[in-house]
């Protein structure tokens, strides 16, 4: 495995006997709507970060599965929101580019917050996304509410935008999710595989290990710090034994926020390091040598470079 991709460039695996099919699958929603589980059930490994705070997926990220002879190539985006920033702009505008290069597009609902403004104002822009691209209604997190509430919600929701389908699941535990896998492949257009058999995501390793990294922060840090804050992975280097030292800088936005990054005699930091570290070695299967560097970069949200590792487009950002 090398630093460019989760599975090396090759071509792909041989094609099974009769017609295969392929393609692409947005999921859009509100923040925290469960789009990343959905993306890792579906998967089966992690290849998007999960928290609890919300708008932590940033760029969009293809997470592949394969079910029969149909390769699935989901495409995480991050939650569709009102943008206030440069960062938030981009990533909104990254969200909606996914959709409309998708060949089906599944729209996440929070069982338990229903038809809400941010959910209507993503049905009222779909009409634009274009006819002939199915789209269907995912509602989630379906073990918070009773059943009679979801039929309700449902109909609700179709009567708000005409969805081709509707699945009712809980991505956290996978129920439902099975039919819905299922239904894309049947839906997906005939067309060879798009990727190796065995591979699960297209994005470089050295950004999904920036992620890692950025997760872990955000699951220690409170209130506004994770989004003032970015990972970087600046150096990778394969190492004889078969290891990886892999070195992140982590840029914050204010001074005040390396001290409560580093902790206390640097304790944050380490702890952080260290389950990085764990994480990546299960998901590379191998050692893994972790450094981290914070530095203070007060402008890094208005600098082209800093989108260009994340994966958006900082012209997306312009007002």
């Amino acid at each position: 495995m090398t630093d460019d991709d989760i599975a090396p460039d090759q071509p792909p695996a041989a094609q099974p006997d009769g017609p295969t099919r392929a393609g692409f699958v947005a999921l859009i929603g509100e923040p925290n709507a469960g789009k990343s589980t959905l993306l890792n059930q579906m998967v089966g490994a992690k290849v998007s970060i999960v928290t609890h705070k919300v708008q932590t997926t940033r760029a969009r990220i293809r997470g592949i599965a394969m079910h029969g002879p149909a390769q699935i190539v989901f495409v995480d985006t991050p939650g569709i929101f009102r943008p206030r920033r440069r960062l938030d702009r981009s990533m909104v505008a990254a969200a909606w580019g996914g959709a409309s290069d998708a060949d089906i597009v599944l729209v996440l609902v929070e069982a338990h917050r229903g038809l809400t403004d941010g959910t209507q104002a993503i049905l009222d822009q779909l009409v634009d996304l274009g006819k002939g691209t199915p789209v269907a209604l995912i509602i989630n997190k379906i073990d918070r509410v009773k059943a009679e509430t979801l039929l309700a919600l449902s109909q609700q929701l179709n009567e708000a935008y005409p969805f081709a389908e509707t699945f009712m699941i809980s991505a956290m535990r996978g129920h439902g999710c099975q039919q819905l896998r299922g239904w894309l492949a049947r839906s997906l257009p005939e067309s060879p595989w798009l990727y190796p058999e065995d591979q699960i995501a297209d994005l470089p390793m050295r950004m999904i290990a920036a992620e890692i990294t950025r997760e872990k922060l955000t699951l220690r840090l409170h209130e506004e710090i994770p989004y003032q804050l970015t990972v970087e992975t600046e150096a990778w280097e394969e190492k004889d034994d078969g290891s990886a030292r892999v070195e992140q800088v982590v840029y914050v936005a204010r001074q005040g926020h390396k001290g409560i990054v580093l902790g206390r005699g640097g304790e944050t930091i380490k702890a952080v390091g260290q389950a990085a570290r764990v994480e990546l070695e299960e998901f590379m299967g191998r050692r893994v040598h972790l450094f981290l560097q914070v530095r203070v970069r007060e402008n890094w949200e208005n600098e082209a470079e800093r989108y260009d590792e994340i994966g958006l487009n900082f012209r997306d950002g312009d007002g």
